[in-house]
């Protein structure tokens, strides 16, 4: 009988275990229902013979042309944009507001306001998130390798504010092969027939938002 109650215990705490492993990979402890990750991104993604964004060093701080506290954040962004672009977390697949989304336009950083990706780019991946196969510009992100969760994805990055907007893959279509993960949070869709913003926010007095191209990144220091 004491053997009996061993195996028992032994598999409620294996099943017990593996749970919690699991309620932790999705997300909890981040906010109730907050957020999902997506699949792993597997080497790093390389373009058909096209430019391809700067790739960042992983163990470096970089400082980008628009820095603000964590509190500016908070006061200028959504609480569900804060949670994506600063706080680097997910939104659930099917859930934003650029999933199936197909006006003519272009999406913008709603970190720092600078244009991001084209409609033209934008294809259905089945994923549940916005998907592009390329970024408007290879100065509009950069990529950086990302070791959270215990795989390697390669994150990508808005390159005026270092705000984070989702994961690439190499599982799209062509001409690049590659798959632009996006969190709808992290953009903002302005249509063609509208004026664009120069940029979506007054930076007077917090940062000045150069001209679009490649901003002058600095490391400061390694982590």
């Amino acid at each position: 009988m004491n053997g009996y109650f061993r195996a028992v215990i032994f598999v409620v705490l294996v099943v017990g275990f593996f749970g919690l492993m699991q309620a932790f990979s999705s997300g909890a402890g981040e906010g109730a229902g907050a957020v999902v990750h997506e699949a792993e991104a597997g080497p790093v993604p390389r373009y058909n013979g096209e430019t391809e964004p700067i790739l960042l060093d992983e163990q470096t701080v970089y400082e980008f042309p628009v820095r603000l506290t964590e509190q500016q954040w908070r006061e200028r962004l959504q609480a569900d944009q804060f949670a994506t672009l600063i706080q680097h977390r997910t939104e659930r697949a099917f859930t934003g507001r650029y999933d199936g989304h197909w006006r003519p336009g272009i999406y913008y950083s709603a970190a720092s306001g600078q244009p991001l990706f084209r409609s033209e780019d934008k294809y259905e991946s089945g994923t549940g998130w916005p998907s592009y196969v390329r970024p408007i510009s290879p100065d509009a992100v950069y990529h950086r390798i990302d070791s959270s969760l215990w795989t390697t994805r390669i994150e990508v990055i808005d390159s005026f504010s270092g705000a984070h907007l989702g994961h690439v893959f190499t599982d799209g279509p062509e001409p690049t092969g590659l798959r632009y993960c996006m969190n709808s949070t992290a953009l903002v869709f302005v249509p063609y027939e509208e004026n664009p913003p120069e940029n979506l926010y007054d930076w007077t007095g917090i940062a000045e938002l150069p001209a679009y191209g490649r901003p002058d990144l600095r490391p400061v220091a390694s982590r």
